[in-house]
């Protein structure tokens, strides 16, 4: 069956994978499902939720579910003791799917009219959006729900426009934030949400999500194991690593930061696999695995006693983290800037 994309597109869309919005299937997360559909149920939803875990667990479609649980039951004494399942064929799915539905507001980067790319952050004039939404009186006195996604990409002035909204939000109406560095939020928004904590996928149903793209996953046991322990529990990681030629850039990387001399012939090949025009995507597999690289280490380095090198590599990780955001932001020299990461994780790891 042919895939239909219906969702508008978004800054980390991927061709052929759904949008959260429109995933009607949720793996994982039962746990969390059932406490939130429990808690509607008794009336005692909060009214701001963090859903916080790593890159591409299904923190989104988790909070899609919920909404839709939310508008499919609008008197909570009679919802169901588990969340609703969308269906498809529904009007409420596709209003939700379509962003076209009154009572969702979802907010992420918005798109550079002048570039036609997405900007870096979320930005202030997307949650000032939230006033207008809230203002409007819900057709069937239902819940208005409101998704940041993630809120880790909120600006400065951003952050402190949401924390006005959910300082005093109306009656029914549920914030729910997209974390995946709860650190990187402001102390007082963390203060005005529940946390619920997501844990990453794990083997079976990383390969239940897979089994649902294309291509398919690797038959062989020893690949399989080898992606999902690649994947590190995330959807999305393990996607890239199938379809973009992840898991190869992964292991190229890895070959170069831990060989004992330069390669220089090499580090360049990978530079230009991953910085060309159309490689986007490509590009931010290598950071990706650039940071899990220093971060792996620093933990290593932690729990064998030596701190001294656990710092050393936890500033390289924030500075490492910095130049991504720049040549993003700056829109820099992409090889350039995979050439320099190669030389800084060889260093790094060789402290």
């Amino acid at each position: 069956m042919i895939f239909e994309r219906i969702a508008p597109e978004q800054h980390d869309t991927l061709d052929g994978v759904p949008e959260p919005s429109e995933t009607p299937r949720l793996v994982g997360h039962g746990q969390a499902a059932t406490m939130l559909a429990a808690a509607y149920r008794a009336g005692k939803l909060p009214h701001a939720l963090i859903f916080s875990g790593p890159v591409g667990i299904g923190k989104a479609t988790l909070a899609f579910h919920l909404a839709h649980h939310l508008l499919k039951h609008p008197a909570f004494e009679l919802a169901p003791q588990n969340l609703a399942i969308p269906d498809p064929a529904s009007s409420l799915f596709r209003q939700i799917a379509t962003a076209a539905h009154p009572g969702v507001l979802h907010l992420t980067r918005p798109l550079n009219d002048k570039t036609k790319s997405f900007k870096s952050v979320v930005t202030v004039d997307e949650i000032r959006k939230v006033s207008r939404f809230l203002s409007l009186t819900s057709h069937d006195g239902s819940y208005r729900v409101v998704i940041v996604d993630p809120a880790d990409d909120m600006n400065a002035n951003a952050a402190n426009a949401l924390l006005k909204n959910l300082e005093e939000p109306p009656a029914r109406t549920l914030f729910i934030l997209i974390v995946h560095a709860p650190g990187s939020l402001l102390p007082t928004i963390r203060s005005r949400c529940q946390v619920v904590r997501l844990m990453p996928l794990d083997a079976d149903e990383l390969i239940a999500v897979l089994e649902t793209a294309e291509p398919r996953p690797p038959e062989d046991p020893d690949a399989r194991a080898a992606l999902v322990d690649r994947a590190g529990g995330s959807a999305r990681n393990a996607i890239l690593l199938t379809q973009y030629g992840g898991l190869e850039i992964a292991q190229t990387l890895d070959a170069l930061v831990m060989a004992g001399k330069s390669d220089v012939a090499g580090a360049y090949r990978l530079a230009e696999a991953v910085a060309g025009r159309d490689q986007a995507i490509q590009f931010e597999i290598f950071n990706r695995r650039a940071l899990d690289l220093l971060s792996d280490a620093a933990s290593d380095a932690a729990l064998t006693g030596d701190l001294a090198r656990a710092k050393t590599l936890s500033d390289t990780w924030h500075e490492a983290l910095d130049a991504i955001s720049e040549a993003d932001t700056y829109n820099l020299d992409k090889k350039q800037h995979a050439l320099t990461m190669i030389d800084r994780l060889k260093s790094a790891m060789r402290m």
